[in-house]
């Protein structure tokens, strides 16, 4: 169909030449559970209307305002990704940032000016539609002032082209829970939506425990989980720990991204978290984002490294 054409077009053009990285887990907004990685990503059933195909970027992570060893080329990273999106014919519906849009200081005035930079680069886009939520960085010393007058609301749903779309914020709060009040905010947002609308959730931190020792969880996120356990195809999309990961709670698939700073050990893996040294030789360095695309009831995820 003209859509996969577009797509492989898509991805040749962002120079991977179609090698997709395929999110390794079926399961994305449909009951399934086994492992399948394929050349072209992975997908599931979901309940949308012929017709209206569509796919977004989602990015993340990128600390604009980070210098350090991790990264040498922090300051060019963002613009240089912008870049590369925009020169593809075939562009998305929308972006979506999944926090951690700029690295964290204690001077509320510097914490600005690196929002309004990062709002200057990505105003640069040709797609217009960008849509962020805050990370930590942006938004945990203030519970969000300054993201607000940047950015708008923390938390917010819209709705694209059949699928219910709703982003959290569990990084506002210091001690990273949603809260109650957001709590009872999702519970009547998704009442308003029909159940067999197909919802996407963004979010900054997993919203499960993936590993509380290096807080890679939401406090409160088990009470949002079982909220969205209500609905049959739900889908979760976040950021924070700065590398591709893929789990299941249920029948609610979970996804994070890459990051555009530095990429993170696996959970775990080593005894302190620390960013992984640059590596000159590497053709990505870790970095990247993913295309999510959403095809006549399925989803497909593909991974693509940062060059």
């Amino acid at each position: 169909m003209k859509q996969d054409w577009e797509r492989r077009d898509f991805l040749s053009l962002m120079g991977i030449g179609g090698v997709v990285f395929a999110s390794g887990l079926v399961g994305c907004g449909g009951a399934a559970s086994s492992v399948a990685p394929s050349a072209t990503g992975v997908s599931a059933s979901g309940k949308r209307r012929a017709g209206e195909d569509f796919f977004f970027l989602q990015l993340s992570d990128t600390h604009w305002g980070f210098k350090g060893p991790p990264n040498p080329q922090a300051d060019v990273t963002l613009e240089h990704a912008v870049a590369t999106i925009n020169a593809v014919d075939v562009q998305p519906d929308f972006i979506v940032f999944t926090g951690d849009l700029t690295h964290t200081t204690d001077d509320a005035a510097e914490r600005r000016t690196r929002m309004a930079r990062f709002k200057e680069i990505v105003s640069a886009l040709k797609v217009k539609d960008v849509r962020c939520i805050p990370g930590e960085h942006d938004a945990s010393l203030d519970r969000g002032d300054a993201y607000r007058e940047a950015f708008g609301e923390t938390r917010y749903s819209f709705d694209h082209k059949g699928v219910h779309f709703i982003a959290l914020d569990n990084v506002s709060e210091a001690s990273g829970i949603l809260g109650d009040a957001q709590l009872r905010w999702l519970s009547a947002d998704l009442a308003r939506t029909p159940t067999d609308v197909q919802v996407v959730v963004l979010a900054h931190r997993p919203l499960f425990d993936l590993y509380p020792a290096w807080d890679w969880m939401t406090k409160d996120g088990a009470q949002a989980i079982d909220i969205l356990s209500r609905r049959d195809n739900v889908t979760v999309f976040y950021g924070h720990i700065h590398q591709e990961h893929h789990q299941m709670t249920g029948k609610i698939a979970h996804h994070s991204a890459r990051s555009l700073v530095f990429p993170l050990p696996a959970p775990g893996s080593v005894p302190k978290k620390a960013p992984i040294p640059w590596d000159p030789s590497s053709s990505d360095h870790g970095l990247g984002w993913r295309s999510i695309a959403m095809n006549e009831g399925t989803t497909q995820l593909t991974e693509v490294p940062f060059r």
